[in-house]
């Protein structure tokens, strides 16, 4: 029997990396790079799906420069939008299972509750508007899909504010962070490890295709596929996510952290206030949950 063919893009960011090894039991995972692949090139992005021909495309690529994004919304809009709907009308003519990646930057923040999936979206910032029309294209092609929404992502390899805060503990003695916005540190391993507990359901032997290669049972995506929530659980501040990296690394020294308001840091991309997201959904529907977010950041430090 032939294994299922996977495309995974940005296997070297932080989910991708992380992807690449979660995925590797579900089938034959092609990692293409920009030289073969270049998101910003549509005919490059054809060209892959056409010659690659996926049962499974896997995109956590984006274009999450969220301040860049500002001056450079073409880019953001081609990245996070047009090619995930290229990947989707792909999937719709082959039958293959598209799985995408958003963000909680897609609501305004005045919420003071966790957002459910169903909550309506109002993003304040061209990242978050680029990558809730990616969500869009996805949904309009038709395909079965998974668009899974995640918030502060951070592991141990990258961009990303835990390696911020541990470089920038080293190099000064007081650290001034926001503590006005709020939110769930994610750490990438979980993302990537609850999404290949979400897609084995429907790759097992109780959901396979007739030629047990396909994206899975297509009943079974049109069934339980859509939108979803997946963050860790819990909330925080990034100064409290910053006290919590602190205690948890082996630093010599500590410096003072304050805690100071958005105003007093002002940058070209608005934030939300509050993007905190609901996953029950997730919860009910596949039966996974993640742990908190101090559990998995202990986890990544430990």
């Amino acid at each position: 029997m032939a294994r299922r063919r996977i495309l995974l893009t940005g296997a070297t960011g932080q989910v991708g990396w992380e992807l690449a090894r979660s995925l590797q039991g579900l089938g034959d995972v092609h990692a293409p790079g920009r030289r073969e692949m270049d998101l910003l090139d549509t005919d490059s992005v054809v060209r892959t799906l056409r010659d690659f021909s996926p049962d499974l495309i896997v995109n956590p690529a984006a274009y999450t420069a969220v301040d860049r994004a500002e001056t450079d919304e073409a880019a953001a809009y081609q990245v996070n939008a047009v090619v995930p709907g290229i990947m989707a009308e792909a999937a719709k003519r082959s039958g293959a299972l598209v799985v995408h990646f958003s963000t909680d930057y897609v609501f305004d923040g005045t919420s003071s509750t966790p957002y459910r999936e169903d909550e309506p979206t109002n993003p304040q910032n061209a990242y978050g508007r680029t990558k809730l029309a990616g969500e869009a294209a996805i949904a309009a092609s038709g395909a079965n899909h998974l668009v899974l929404r995640t918030s502060w992502v951070y592991g141990s390899r990258g961009a990303n504010f835990l390696l911020t805060v541990q470089r920038l503990a080293r190099e000064r003695d007081e650290l001034r962070i926001v503590a006005d916005q709020h939110g769930a540190p994610t750490w990438c391993r979980t993302i990537a490890e609850l999404t290949s507990q979400v897609l084995v359901q429907g790759f097992d032997g109780r959901h396979d295709g007739t030629d047990g290669v396909s994206g899975g049972d297509a009943d079974f995506w049109r069934e339980h596929g859509g939108l979803y929530h997946l963050t860790a659980a819990g909330q925080t501040t990034w100064h409290g996510f910053t006290e919590a990296i602190l205690d948890l690394s082996a630093a010599q020294k500590r410096p003072n952290v304050v805690a100071i308001p958005t105003s007093a840091y002002p940058l070209p991309a608005k934030r939300p206030a509050y993007s905190v997201l609901d996953n029950d959904k997730l919860a009910r529907t596949f039966g996974v949950r993640a742990p908190d977010w101090r559990d998995a950041l202990a986890l990544c430090l430990g």
